[in-house]
């Protein structure tokens, strides 16, 4: 009789064969001899020799994709994944020890009120990544999102709110199932003491990316939870923030490609409650005009 999957660890590859070689073999050391964790690894059509090699690997299931689809590649992994909850991975992230990846069981499994837990990010240094999604102390408690990089969650929440948004592509989709995990009636909890190593390899990512993203999927965003007249501030704060960063990146084709598409596209309106727009204050102040330019400097 085979064992129950408690756990089901999925992470996205693309085109970088020594960060995959590197996160599956401390995965493989990491959850030697547990029945109860299934490792996924999904590849987003790469070309650099990454596909061939996950599939000569034993231990994981492989996901081989023929072309690249941004984190809706996920999607394939996660629709896969029979474990109670999904931890998810980048191709160059990995837990620090085995005993944070049993301590966020633990926690999910005591704790019915919580859907998601959000990791603690470091460095191999050991340094702290920071990041505006994620509480500025260092203290297990509520955390009004979380990053991509390193959290578990509940499978039959993620199923539920659809995974991650496919149409995003890259960037904010973090943000969008926060904000569903919080609509389901779950909170969102941070734990330093759960800790995931990110060696943060740049990905060589082009300028009209940054641009183009992140512009689009914000207005998408603001359209579909805010109300008026919160919304219609918001979009004009983030046009305006989108504009300053497409003038550096010298993007402005893909600046304004993002602006048609953002306010074009036709959304499925889900405004947030009072309490919960209160809760994810820290997004409206990164999308606000007026905290972007006066807010107190470090």
């Amino acid at each position: 009789m085979s064992a129950t999957i408690k756990l089901s660890i999925v992470f996205l590859n693309f085109n970088r064969l020594d960060e995959t070689h590197s996160t599956v073999q401390q995965l493989l050391a990491m959850c030697k001899g547990r029945d109860d964790v299934e490792i996924i690894a999904v590849d987003n059509g790469s070309t650099d020799g990454t596909a061939d090699y996950l599939k000569q690997q034993h231990g994981i299931v492989s996901i081989l994709l023929h072309d690249n689809g941004g984190i809706a590649g996920y999607n394939q992994g996660f629709k896969q994944a029979s474990g109670d909850f999904i931890l998810v991975l980048d191709d160059d992230s990995c837990p620090d020890t085995i005993d944070s990846i049993d301590r966020a069981i633990d926690i999910l499994s005591t704790n019915p009120e919580l859907g998601l837990l959000a990791f603690c990010i470091e460095s191999p240094d050991g340094q702290l990544q920071t990041s505006w999604h994620l509480p500025q102390t260092q203290a297990y408690g509520p955390s009004p999102f979380f990053i991509g990089c390193g959290f578990m969650i509940r499978r039959s929440l993620f199923e539920k709110i659809g995974w991650y948004p496919a149409d995003f592509f890259l960037y904010q989709n973090e943000i969008e199932v926060s904000f569903q995990v919080r609509l389901q009636g779950y909170q969102i909890f941070y734990d330093p003491e759960c800790r995931v190593i990110h060696r943060g390899i740049p990905n060589n990512r082009p300028g009209w990316r940054r641009v183009f993203y992140p512009t689009r999927n914000t207005l998408w965003l603001i359209r579909r939870y805010y109300p008026q007249p919160q919304a219609s501030y918001l979009l004009c704060s983030r046009l305006i923030i989108g504009f300053v960063r497409a003038v550096y990146f010298k993007e402005l084709g893909a600046y304004w490609r993002a602006v048609k598409e953002g306010l074009n596209t036709p959304v499925v309106k889900n405004s947030l409650p009072a309490a919960l727009r209160h809760d994810f204050l820290v997004f409206y102040q990164q999308n606000s005009i007026f905290h972007q330019l006066f807010r107190q400097r470090p």
